[in-house]
């Protein structure tokens, strides 16, 4: 294929993407995403919320989907949860492909969208999966996942650069938290509206970062120690808090951000800009 046809074929297809991306429906269903994303993080605050004042419960995604699954119309809930989590699943593949340049921002704008992507299309998957009728227990398959790596050849160094890599993750939310860039990602309306919106973005993406940062931590004391039971993602990120001077407190703090940055979603569910 010569340079000039495939540079033509590329443009269609950017064309195709951007196109579906200003679908009508498609949108609908991306907002919808970000909304059930709100609730999500609503719900595992909650359950976090519970843990810092002694009781049980698996705070994070696979705990809130359980929730919904045990509630009235559950499964109906679940789909609703797991459409739109892939519609903007795929939002995200189509930011990434419509990225332009080949510099080193654009690989990074690139690989921003992609990991987006596949965290939305990874908490969708777990939805259809409860709604299905199977379990979703997230720690247990963290720490599959973790045993499988720290087993197979340089296995430590691999769980060192995920958990370095969730890390990143953790600070870049502080960041964009702290320095108020989630505001790029939404067309807020002015006034006490806008300033309440802004003030939830910020303590939601920080709250969100910490507990993110938490889980990276416990990857590397998992390849530090090679106990794959270390690695207990979100839900034992957010119970080791607990185990810090004054932890119900801290861990009350964070669960009070996630609940934060619930609220934000739906507020991004309505002025996103996409």
């Amino acid at each position: 294929m010569s340079h000039s046809s495939s540079s033509s074929s590329t443009a269609s297809a950017r064309s195709a993407a951007s196109r579906l991306q200003d679908n009508r429906a498609f949108q609908l269903a991306a907002r919808t995403g970000f909304a059930v994303n709100g609730l999500l993080h609503l719900l595992i605050g909650g359950i976090a919320l519970g843990v810092a004042f002694g009781s049980g419960g698996e705070a994070d995604q696979g705990g809130a989907l359980s929730g919904l699954a045990s509630s009235p119309g559950g499964v109906f809930l679940l789909w609703v949860v797991a459409i739109g989590l892939f519609a903007l699943g795929l939002f995200q593949v189509l930011e990434a492909f419509l990225v332009q340049g080949t510099d080193k921002d654009a690989w990074a704008d690139r690989a921003k969208e992609g990991g987006k992507a596949v965290a939305y299309l990874a908490i969708g998957f777990s939805a259809a999966s409860v709604a299905m009728g199977s379990g979703s227990d997230s720690s247990g398959q963290t720490q599959g996942i973790t045993a499988t790596l720290l087993s197979s050849p340089g296995g430590v160094f691999l769980v060192v650069i995920l958990g370095l890599g969730v890390l990143a993750v953790g600070v870049y939310f502080i960041v964009k938290g702290a320095k108020k860039k989630f505001l790029q990602d939404i067309s807020a309306p002015d006034g006490k509206t806008g300033r309440t919106i802004a003030t939830l973005g910020r303590v939601g993406y920080i709250a969100k970062g910490i507990a993110i940062s938490v889980v990276g931590i416990l990857f590397g004391v998992a390849a530090l120690t090679s106990d794959p039971s270390e690695a207990t993602g979100l839900d034992g990120a957010l119970k080791s808090l607990v185990e810090l001077p004054l932890g119900p407190v801290i861990l009350t703090v964070v669960a009070l951000g996630l609940m934060a940055y619930g609220v934000y979603c739906f507020a991004r569910a309505k002025y996103a800009r996409l």
